[in-house]
């Protein structure tokens, strides 16, 4: 990209990918930038569950009713979450982690797509962060916050619109 804003445009949340699985050097590059990300106090409170087995990725798709669909498809979902005995801010750590994460995607043209699991239910009813967390053997003390789905992008999305820009949601010195 040529500049961040230019990225931030361009990055759009994708559902479809084509089939095709990421090289090991692309995980590498994605992971750096999600490990690189700043935590409070430096306590790299987060922690990264990494999935490409098709049924696996069929089971996450499961973890509630929707919003998540798009993950069975996906060439790689990135299951991110944080240690709360680490840091009290585990889900702010994360939450940077993530977005990291989906624009370093988009960087290097792959498709990415947030799903949200901390607050979210199955359609069960069962808590989707305990469905994910028994799926993947995921420690009782770490949280879950979202799952990334990232693949090759199989639909083009326009970039932002920036005559959409809120700036009304701007206040300077006081509201």
């Amino acid at each position: 990209m040529e500049s961040l804003i230019e990225l931030l445009k361009q990055r759009r949340s994708t559902r479809k990918y084509i089939e095709e699985q990421l090289t090991p050097e692309q995980v590498e590059i994605l992971m750096k930038a999600a490990l690189m990300s700043p935590t409070s106090k430096n306590s790299r409170s987060w922690e990264f569950v990494l999935v490409d087995e098709k049924h696996t990725l069929e089971q996450l798709a499961l973890c509630k009713p929707h919003g998540a669909a798009f993950l069975e498809n996906a060439a790689l979902a990135v299951v991110v979450a944080g240690d709360s005995t680490v840091s009290d801010v585990w889900v702010e750590d994360a939450s940077i982690a993530a977005i990291l994460l989906q624009l370093q995607a988009e960087d290097m043209g792959l498709g990415s797509c947030w799903a949200q699991i901390r607050c979210r239910m199955t359609a069960t009813g069962e808590a989707a962060e305990d469905y994910i967390k028994e799926l993947l053997g995921i420690p009782e003390h770490i949280g879950v916050l979202a799952v990334i789905g990232i693949g090759q992008k199989n639909e083009q999305r326009k970039p932002f619109d920036e005559e959409k820009l809120l700036w009304e949601k701007l206040h300077l010195n006081h509201w």
